[in-house]
């Protein structure tokens, strides 16, 4: 495997490597332990996202600290000052994981200033006075805010996977003690789920997944149904988070000894990465087949995923 080493959008995976520390394993680890790698949803008919149908990050970070041995406090809650005061006192005991925030109202950030809904996390160090202090994993360490105007990027109003506002995690405690390979070894049945559909998960009317949704998404590019504002998220966003995603999943489970899934993984990682360039330069031939491409490979991946369950489930057994 050929692993990608580079700038992502890895925005939780990072913040949580920060505020575990020197327990914390590599950041694309914990990233393939959310389970994000393993599918496509296509929200709404609409909104193209790299992981799978009914998938986000809260109930990825969940499931990456259990994986790993930690726990910790997660708390939200409604009003502004009591969320100030639980931030403050929070961060005083050590960093803390804040968020969805919103990254468009994150001012130091250059073209900033208006919500947009791109949802984000940070890890914050301390509230000093009226000034918030925390690293961004995008690109800005010690970045700043006023508490004023943390909060309104924090309150996550345009962000439709959370219920109450201001989300922190904090209080990481480690209860067992978890190898990076088993706690990879852990996740496979439950990343097997996510790629299969799960039935517990609701999801807005039209919304579809892994090759229906991507055929789908295939046949807007083809018939000029693309919207302008979708196809700029996919050009910043998507399309290369979701190939970082499956690269890196490819070289985990390649590291744990399955080798056909993984090839999978790396084939899937290839096909996603390559349809940048026509997306970027128009070329929406090229793009559909891409993306139709990508849709075929969902089944395989699926059974060779099935039988690295089957295979660890058996050698546990013995």
């Amino acid at each position: 495997m050929f692993p990608y080493i580079g700038s992502g959008s890895y925005c939780f995976s990072n913040s949580l490597a920060m505020v575990l520390g020197d327990d914390s394993p590599d950041p694309a680890v914990i990233e393939v332990l959310t389970g994000s790698p393993f599918g496509f949803q296509l929200i709404d008919g609409t909104l193209p996202l790299f992981d799978p149908f009914g998938w986000d990050p809260e109930a990825g970070l969940d499931t990456a600290i259990e994986l790993l041995g930690h726990e910790c406090v997660r708390s939200d809650g409604d009003d502004s000052d009591e969320a100030v005061d639980r931030l403050r006192e929070a961060a005083a005991r050590g960093p803390v994981v804040v968020g969805p925030v919103d990254m468009g109202l994150l001012l130091y950030q250059p073209g900033s200033g208006t919500a947009n809904g791109a949802d984000h996390y940070v890890a914050v160090e301390a509230v000093e006075g009226d000034t918030v202090v925390f690293h961004d994993p995008h690109g800005y360490p010690y970045a700043t805010l006023p508490v004023g105007a943390f909060l309104e990027a924090w309150r996550a109003e345009e962000i439709s996977y959370v219920d109450r506002p201001f989300v922190l995690r904090t209080e990481f405690e480690r209860r067992r003690e978890v190898s990076a390979e088993d706690a990879l070894r852990a996740s496979l049945p439950k990343s097997l789920a996510w790629l299969s559909g799960r039935g517990d998960v609701e999801m807005p009317p039209g919304s579809l997944g892994n090759g229906a949704g991507l055929e789908r998404l295939a046949e807007q590019v083809a018939s000029g149904e693309l919207d302008p504002d979708i196809r700029q998220m996919m050009e910043n966003f998507a399309v290369r988070t979701g190939a970082r995603r499956l690269a890196d999943a490819a070289v985990c489970l390649a590291g744990i000894g399955h080798s056909r899934p993984a090839g999978i993984l790396a084939e899937q990682a290839r096909i996603l990465g390559g349809v940048q360039y026509p997306l970027v330069t128009g070329d929406d031939r090229a793009l559909a087949e891409g993306l139709r491409r990508l849709a075929s490979t969902y089944d395989e991946l699926r059974e060779a995923l099935a039988k690295a369950v089957e295979a660890d489930e058996a050698a546990t057994a013995r």
